[in-house]
């Protein structure tokens, strides 16, 4: 792969942290298209900073907790004590998950989230990922900001490849993607059933900053189907448009906006 050497690191980094049973060398150096006797002198620089660990056993590299830890000592300090809150408040009214997305160029990443099922079925994704722009609610609540234009282009270069494990009413085309946004403009909010996954259903507004109205953020929930059928949807919008503006009015005294 082209790039720096600090662009090979982070990138060795990223590729291991969405593999929780770790990878081994040749893989990562296939992956990355870096040869493989540099990735051995990375890991084992990444290794002596304790950043990376490699199990004995069956020899995959993994991330050790030292990036977690330095993420929650940021977070502990950033401002997430004024949006926490206003997700746990959310999570508790509405019983279900709530999740912040903050926008990130042309990335909106779910940085924060509360869980407010106490019991019986749970929809509880990890955290510190990308939102996919072609079929979330959080997705289509920010590309319906935008012209059609400039929704296709941003949904292009994040690739519109579906999983597998995709829900059934997922869109399957850019003109289907495009009515879901004309219907969001419309409501004010965006909304999926059983898009993103089988059994899921979702509802999603934007954070916008105070003093520019600029989108800075995506705050939605989600849980089941069985609990979050459509009318349940469109019943919780008026809740949720209420707290995205309460993170708007907040945002300016939290960094995780900037």
């Amino acid at each position: 792969m082209a790039g720096s050497q600090i662009e090979r690191v982070f990138s060795v980094l990223e590729s291991l942290t969405g593999e929780p049973q770790g990878l081994p060398m040749q893989t990562l150096a296939d992956q990355l298209d870096i040869p493989k006797s540099a990735t051995h002198r990375m890991l084992a620089e990444l290794i002596r900073l304790g950043y990376v660990r490699q199990n004995p056993d069956n020899l995959r590299y993994h991330l050790s907790t030292k990036l977690v830890a330095m993420g929650f000592r940021y977070l502990s300090g950033s401002g997430a004590d004024i949006v926490q809150p206003v997700l746990d408040r959310l999570a508790g009214e509405t019983g279900e998950l709530v999740r912040l997305g903050v926008i990130q160029g042309e990335r909106q990443v779910w940085i924060a989230k509360s869980q407010g099922a106490r019991s019986g079925l749970r929809y509880d994704p990890d955290m510190g990922r990308d939102a996919p722009l072609f079929y979330t609610a959080s997705g289509h609540a920010w590309l319906a900001c935008m012209s059609d234009a400039e929704a296709l282009s941003l949904v292009e270069r994040q690739g519109t490849g579906l999983p597998q494990d995709v829900g059934p009413n997922a869109p399957r085309s850019n003109i289907e993607l495009l009515e879901r946004l004309r219907l969001a403009r419309e409501q004010g909010y965006a909304w999926v059933e059983e898009s993103s996954a089988v059994g899921t259903s979702a509802i999603a507004a934007v954070v916008r900053h105070p003093l520019d109205g600029r989108v800075i953020g995506v705050l939605s929930i989600a849980g089941p189907s069985a609990r979050m059928p459509g009318a349940r949807l469109h019943e919780l919008a008026p809740t949720l448009l209420k707290y995205a503006e309460e993170l708007s009015l907040a945002s300016q005294a939290s960094e995780l906006f900037s």
